[in-house]
């Protein structure tokens, strides 16, 4: 969701805080763009040289991201986003085909908890161009900040992965691609504009690109590099009211597969598409909230992925 939306771009000058948190339950197994089950998993896997697949029970993600922009001038601004992660993942790990109902009990169950700081973005944005500044470039790194690794083809831990702490994977290491960060330095590229389009609605369109240009985890073996990520976001806000603005998004993405012996390739591609109503409200001259729910209205991922039925997002944006 294009949280610099949710407010409405800004050309003042001096620093905004933003702090939202964001709630993802992965809870359903799919492939392409139905519903898949346990047995499809392992029986008609997404790499037949593997002989079965993951059973991926469901993944609990919470985001706390902490934002603080400065604005030089109505053509400069820097932004520095710090997210702390909480992911709990569940999976029945594994299995060869045949598929048994076995496979899928209870006691098959391992689990794993992540919490800390995940990796950080610092983003430039100029929005010089028109007279009227309602367009705007973004570019920027993001950092590997946030704990990362997995088990390499040796079986050795590399980096500082987190482990699942029962079940039978026990002291295995969490999925490369679920830790707090990727281990790697990626470039980011974007560009937004925003409009008024009658009397009391605002319309916008933003669109951003990142990829990985260096990755920590690059030895032979025990090598894992992010897919690339691309978004498009657009959207109405309805402005007839001074301190509630109820507003829609539509958001598009786009992710490539990961890549390298930590990465699970048949399993990391996709695209998706979602409607998100919401509302921002002015509390005092310089603070906002707003709330917003994601609604998935298109799906098409690679492999057998867990998926949300729905997202919410609640912030609270300061100018100081």
């Amino acid at each position: 969701m294009s949280t610099d939306a949710a407010t409405g771009y800004s050309t003042a000058s001096g620093w905004r805080i933003n702090v939202d948190y964001t709630f993802i339950d992965q809870n359903q197994l799919r492939h392409g763009s139905s519903k898949a089950t346990p047995a499809q998993v392992v029986n008609q896997p997404s790499d037949p040289l593997l002989g079965g697949g993951e059973i991926e029970k469901g993944t609990i993600n919470r985001y706390i991201n902490f934002a603080a922009t400065y604005r030089f001038n109505a053509d400069w601004g820097v932004t520095f986003v710090v997210p702390y992660v909480l992911r709990d993942h569940e999976t029945y790990g594994t299995q060869l085909q045949p598929y048994t109902p076995a496979e899928s009990a209870p006691d098959q169950v391992s689990s794993a908890h992540v919490a800390g700081i995940g990796d950080t973005k610092i983003l430039a944005s100029y929005q010089g161009f028109l007279p009227t500044h309602n367009f705007g470039v973004q570019f920027g790194v993001k950092l590997p900040t946030g704990n990362y690794g997995g088990q390499a083809e040796d079986g050795n831990l590399v980096g500082h992965p987190v482990t699942f702490q029962n079940g039978p994977g026990l002291g295995q290491s969490l999925d490369t691609s679920l830790q707090a960060g990727t281990g790697s330095t990626d470039l980011i590229v974007g560009a937004y504009y925003f409009q008024p389009v009658s009397q009391n609605f605002d319309a916008f369109v933003n669109g951003q690109f990142q990829a990985a240009v260096k990755e920590n985890l690059d030895q032979p073996g025990a090598d894992y590099r992010p897919g690339n990520l691309a978004s498009i976001s657009f959207g109405l806000r309805y402005e007839a009211h001074a301190n509630w603005v109820p507003q829609v998004q539509i958001n598009w993405f786009h992710k490539m597969a990961d890549q390298g012996f930590l990465a699970d390739a048949p399993d990391t591609e996709g695209t998706v598409a979602y409607l998100s109503p919401g509302i921002s409200g002015t509390l005092t001259k310089n603070v906002q909230m707003y709330a917003f729910v994601q609604v998935p209205v298109y799906s098409h991922l690679q492999g057998y992925q867990l998926f949300p039925g729905w997202t919410g997002t609640v912030g609270i944006s300061i100018k100081l």
